[in-house]
């Protein structure tokens, strides 16, 4: 029996030695995970970019009004004030701030558009208006705007980046020499002769705000499709002549639809590899 016992125990403390060693014993490691290289994803490019644009501006024009009668002029409004739709360029520099900021300064110029306005009255001495007339009011208007831009992208998703912006800044509108030209209303055979009125230009107060998205062509370059709407205060429009005059633009809103493309310098985003990467090992 006690033979027995003793065999059993040493059984025991074998399994129990064995057991031991099983849970003491680490794991094996590849060596090649231990010195795999760190890898880090750079974000994305940011810095100067250049851009480019071109559109087509419809412009509504909120009203004319001038000084009619001489030393006792009195102010009246145009019956009529339509100035025509035309096409813009534009260019500008601007900075990508981050993924979701950036900034630009931009200069547009809007191609000639035509004025046709109209006026009605009577009771002149002489002329077409003795009774009453209607005038047709010719002239033709371009505008030059500069405005400091700040954009939200609001994520990527795939290659499309959707944004909104705004703009402050001014508009100098420069109108040509505006053409008079009075007929009986009854009688449009009946005119009195055309009188020309110098043409003015100012500077005028501008704000902004722009929506749109952006698509990526390459790292690099981006095109960009959007609307922004412009509000051009009013200002100076012609000057005196017979009697007549001067005149004031009460300004613009524009509705822009526009497209354009932005080059960003500064490379690509790329993945990279820590500097201090190990050397390779050598297996023998």
């Amino acid at each position: 029996m006690r033979n027995t016992l003793i065999g059993a125990l040493a059984v025991l403390l074998a399994a129990g030695a064995a057991h031991a060693a099983d849970l003491g014993r680490q794991p094996a490691i590849d060596p090649m995970l231990l010195n795999a290289p760190e890898v880090t994803v750079q974000e994305a490019a940011s810095g100067w970019y250049l851009r480019g644009d071109a559109g087509y501006a419809f412009q509504d024009m909120k009203g004319a009004d001038f000084f009619q009668g001489g030393s006792s002029a009195g102010k009246a409004d145009f019956t009529r004030a339509e100035l025509k739709d035309n096409f813009l360029l534009g260019a500008g520099v601007g900075y990508q701030v981050n993924n979701f900021l950036r900034t630009d300064l931009t200069f547009d110029y809007t191609f000639r558009s035509r004025f046709d306005g109209s006026t009605s009255g009577g009771g002149a001495a002489s002329g077409a208006c003795v009774t009453n007339c209607t005038s047709q009011d010719i002239a033709h208007m371009k505008a030059y705007s500069l405005l400091a831009n700040a954009y939200v992208d609001l994520g990527t998703y795939g290659s499309i980046t959707p944004y909104v912006g705004g703009g402050i800044g001014g508009t100098y509108v420069n109108w040509s020499k505006l053409s008079n030209t009075s007929c009986e209303t009854g009688n449009p055979s009946n005119c009195d002769a055309t009188v020309e009125h110098g043409g003015k230009g100012s500077w005028r107060f501008t704000y902004a705000l722009m929506a749109g998205a952006t698509v990526d062509v390459t790292c690099n370059l981006k095109a960009d499709i959007g609307y922004r709407y412009r509000h051009v205060q009013g200002g100076d429009m012609f000057g005196y002549a017979s009697n007549g005059g001067p005149g004031y633009d009460k300004g613009f809103d524009v509705h822009e639809a526009r497209i354009g493309a932005r080059y960003l310098f500064g490379g690509c985003p790329q993945p990279s590899v820590a500097e201090d990467e190990p050397a390779p090992l050598v297996y023998k």
